[in-house]
């Protein structure tokens, strides 16, 4: 990743740090509409569908379809914005590339704003990284307790922890850390988009399956009934937050477009791409969503595939988790893969000196192997991060809640409508300006009650 020029690298701090896209050799980037959408599908179909039918059963049939299309629709809104801000001044043109989001924020919007939305994206890598350890974990364990289930009966007890499980993950994916960089990862993200589609279309096709045997559509206009209209809202709260979280990619978007080549315009290859996704998405979080909530109605886990309300065919519910662990693999390092590159090379402008920060070692044994003691020590201390902080608070739907309602307003809303605003030249006093930025507003409240609702979520589960 690339962080932007201008002012004094030596004396600009870590948040407002990144470098030009122009110190990349473009002629090299082979991207397409194929590769952006393989990379959109694994950011964006990952361990969030799996909460979907749950956040339908606290909202109902009215209001569940309906604000899963509008946070669809914010997310097209956000996207609408950032394909712009890959070129400044001039979309088309340029001449300043800005190959990652704080790139744009700070060559748009200016230092301050960077500075801002440095701690923003730093927060945003550092939650996606905890909730994919916990989600795979969750995932692994899950396989465990479908053949227990298989083997011993459906009440027998069953109860495994976790805690392996993230160590297993932490170590996987501190091996694939030391993957150089964002462009090294096609492949990961090609393997991580077929796992995605494989077991959300697993996860609807047992849903399908459940309504048939029931011979009923279960569910209500209003959801779950709680004994008290506090409970309610508090549990619509956490809900919008975990809708929040299926849906949004806007961080790496300009990551994303920073990959393709650049006949036709990137932006042109990205909007067909980005379009293709948010379509399928939301077509396969509508089935997946509703379908759970068909199938069980107000007993809905909160994990569609390890809350267990299916058992069998234990086997394709095994298989369905394994690909829930393989895409969570692959969407892990397309998340963090832009931070770990943006903080060293903050680290090496920092210490130019220091060669030992920068210079790869390559066994005799294994000449494609790229080994450097900085993406050693710095990745591998990340994913330490992460699987630690994951073992504190192993709680799925409250964490991806929380988790999201913290980032989703700035990273999704504010920061592609303010620069949208600047690109376009358009004035604070316009019609356009008035829209986007009641649209901002209103977007920021109904985050801000997600917040606080997923909040009291993780309070009662920790405490409980």
């Amino acid at each position: 990743m690339s962080a932007i020029s201008g002012g004094d690298d030596t004396q600009t701090p870590l948040l407002q740090t990144s470098f030009s896209s122009d110190e990349r050799n473009h002629s090299l980037k082979k991207g397409n509409v194929w590769t952006a959408l393989a990379h959109i599908i694994t950011a964006v179909i990952g361990s969030g569908v799996l909460s979907l039918a749950w956040s339908m059963s606290q909202l109902g049939w009215i209001a569940g379809p309906l604000t899963m299309l509008s946070f669809a629709s914010v997310t097209l809104a956000s996207i609408f914005c950032l394909w712009n801000c890959y070129k400044s001044p001039d979309p088309d043109y340029g001449p300043v590339r800005n190959a990652s989001y704080l790139d744009a924020v700070r060559e748009i919007l200016g230092k301050r704003n960077a500075w801002v939305c440095g701690i923003i994206v730093r927060l945003y890598f550092i939650k996606i990284g905890i909730v994919h350890t916990i989600t795979s974990s969750i995932s692994m364990r899950a396989i465990q307790r479908s053949n227990c289930y298989h083997n011993e009966g459906h009440k027998a007890s069953c109860n495994y922890g976790i805690t392996y499980y993230m160590l297993a993950f932490g170590i996987i994916q501190a091996i694939l850390s030391q993957i150089p960089d964002f462009q090294s990862t096609e492949w990961l993200s090609i393997v991580a988009a077929i796992m995605s589609f494989s077991y959300s279309m697993i996860g609807s096709a047992l849903g399908l399956a459940k309504v048939i045997e029931n011979g009923e559509i279960k569910g209500s206009i209003g959801g779950i009934p709680t004994s008290t209209t506090t409970e309610k809202v508090w549990a619509i709260s956490q809900a919008l937050g975990d809708i929040a979280f299926a849906f949004p990619f806007s961080l790496i978007f300009l990551e994303i477009q920073d990959t393709l080549r650049s006949n036709p315009l990137e932006r042109v290859i990205m909007r067909k791409a980005s379009i293709m996704a948010v379509c399928v998405t939301t077509f396969f979080y509508l089935c997946c969503g509703g379908l759970g909530y068909a199938a069980f109605g107000n007993s809905t886990p909160g994990n569609l595939l390890t809350g267990f309300g299916f058992y069998e065919p234990y086997w394709l519910v095994d298989f369905a988790n394994a690909c829930v662990v393989l895409h969570l693999v692959g969407g892990y390092q397309v998340y963090t893969q832009p931070l770990f590159e943006n903080t060293e090379r903050w680290i090496i402008k920092k210490f130019p000196d220091r060669k030992i920060l920068h210079e790869d070692y390559t066994p005799k044994q294994i000449p494609r192997l790229r080994l450097n003691l900085l993406r050693l020590c710095f990745r591998t201390a990340y994913v330490a991060l992460t699987t630690g902080f994951s073992t504190l608070f192993p709680y799925f739907n409250q964490v991806v809640g929380v988790d999201e309602a913290i980032t989703f307003w700035p990273i999704v809303v504010h920061f592609p409508v303010e620069m949208y605003l600047v690109q376009k030249n358009i004035g604070p006093l316009t019609k356009k300006s008035i829209i986007l930025r009641v649209y901002s507003f209103i977007t920021l409240i109904v985050i801000l009650y997600a917040f606080v609702g997923s909040i009291k979520g993780l309070i009662k589960a920790k405490l409980s």
